[in-house]
């Protein structure tokens, strides 16, 4: 069952999708029906999912579930995966590798490789200062406290 992301508690579990390369507007729109319909289908053990979903930078793809009505098992996490690649395969975009960095330069967001930004990271052309987006955040409050951090306070910091 779909609902508006903010009405969602803050313990709600998220999934992070970024992509590689900015979504056109006209694909934005294609992917919000595409993911209206998947969630209005989200179910675990035959229960409809109290889910939402919030696209962010035309490039992030953000899944949330409220698990106080029911909790996402196995099967539905595998269901969203599927979800999600057909979207890669639609959209000829890489949203499940997690070896890449996605960070903010001024107002741009940029994605680089791992190896790429390490490399930054070692020039000094991005600094513990940088807006990076850590996708490992579990739920909303994680999401809205620290999604979006100086490099420093996240798993990044390990490079500077």
């Amino acid at each position: 069952m779909y609902i508006s992301f903010d009405t969602l508690p803050e313990e709600s579990k998220i999934w992070i999708y970024q992509s590689n390369r900015k979504f056109s507007d006209d694909e934005i729109s294609e992917i919000e029906t595409d993911l209206q319909q998947f969630i209005e289908n989200w179910a675990a053990h035959g229960t409809s999912l109290t889910a939402s979903y919030l696209l962010k930078y035309n490039r992030f793809i953000i899944l949330a579930v409220n698990q106080e009505n029911q909790v996402a098992t196995g099967c539905s996490i595998d269901a969203s995966v599927a979800f999600i690649q057909s979207l890669e395969q639609k959209y000829n975009v890489d949203l499940l590798d997690k070896m890449n960095v996605t960070f903010k330069v001024g107002e741009h967001v940029a994605h680089k490789t791992l190896i790429d930004f390490k490399k930054m990271a070692k020039d000094k052309a991005v600094t513990g200062d940088t807006i990076v987006f850590n996708n490992l955040v579990n739920n909303i409050a994680e999401f809205n406290e620290s999604w979006e951090t100086p490099a420093a306070d996240s798993w990044h910091g390990r490079f500077f």
